[in-house]
């Protein structure tokens, strides 16, 4: 990017994907900017296998937001990135997923943009191809999925996401929901009503590529209170799509088994389904 007089007394900013969890995911890029960064500035999202590689003498600032609790806004956040950039060479802004996916990357980078201040995307690994990965689903299936599209599940309290009738209805579309636990019912509900079967195929993924991760596997019409049931929490990912049942057969995911751990990894289909 085109440097000014100003830039030029400025250090870096480092857009990085963190990926889903798992710090094999991380790439070689990432890796290296986490051990030489002078300061990490990092998400809620960011797993602590993957804070471990940042060495014990660099300054960390965590900036974390979660429904109704940001321990920064993102107005914050811009300003606290333009002041370390004045003050040190290499800052990380370190996200979960891939930055530019439903990251908020991009905002953040048209500020440093502005405030000629320079900066680098590092591409990471988005959740909906790593857990998806993870949980035995791909996202294309010659004669299941020809298409896939990403959907933020994160509109406003009072509806679900808009999701265009002509692709909810398409059943060789792969839907990935980001954020969506919150209004799960009321999704699934307008996907149904778009014309998908009721029986269509649909997992919950918590936790992906994580060892806590866990799957939930049901239907369009059981989904829903499955997840419920099973007390499945934020963070989860939520797919539709016949290539679903693929999962039992490419079950391959085996987390460390904790001592503790007293939920188990895979939630079964409802029965009849």
């Amino acid at each position: 990017m085109p440097l000014d007089a100003t830039s030029l007394n400025m250090g870096t900013v480092y857009l990085v994907g963190a990926g889903p969890g798992d710090p094999d995911l991380l790439t070689v890029k990432a890796a290296r900017l986490l051990k030489s960064a002078d300061v990490v500035v990092y998400d809620r999202l960011i797993s602590h296998d993957i804070l471990d590689q940042v060495p014990a003498g660099t300054t960390r600032i965590y900036v974390g937001k979660q429904e109704g609790r940001h321990h920064m806004n993102q107005t914050e956040i811009n300003q606290l990135l333009i002041a370390l950039a004045r003050r040190h060479q290499a800052v990380v802004r370190l996200k979960g997923g891939d930055p530019f996916v439903f990251g908020r990357g991009s905002e953040e980078a048209l500020v440093l943009a502005r405030q000629g201040i320079p900066f680098e995307v590092v591409p990471g690994v988005t959740a909906a191809s790593g857990c998806t990965a993870y949980a035995g689903i791909p996202l294309t299936h010659r004669e299941l999925s020809r298409r896939v599209m990403f959907v933020t599940g994160r509109c406003s309290d009072a509806e679900p996401p808009r999701i265009d009738s002509g692709v909810a209805a398409d059943e060789q579309c792969t839907l990935v929901i980001y954020m969506g636990l919150r209004q799960l019912p009321a999704i699934m509900e307008r996907i149904r009503a778009a014309g998908r079967p009721p029986d269509t195929p649909v997992a919950v993924i918590e936790n992906g590529s994580l060892a806590s991760q866990r799957r939930c596997l049901g239907r369009l019409d059981t989904i829903a209170e499955q997840v419920r049931d099973a007390n499945v929490q934020s963070p989860a990912l939520l797919v539709v799509g016949r290539v679903v049942d693929l999962a039992p057969e490419l079950d391959w995911f085996r987390p460390p088994m904790e001592p503790a751990a007293a939920v188990p990894s895979v939630l079964s289909r409802a029965a009849g389904a």
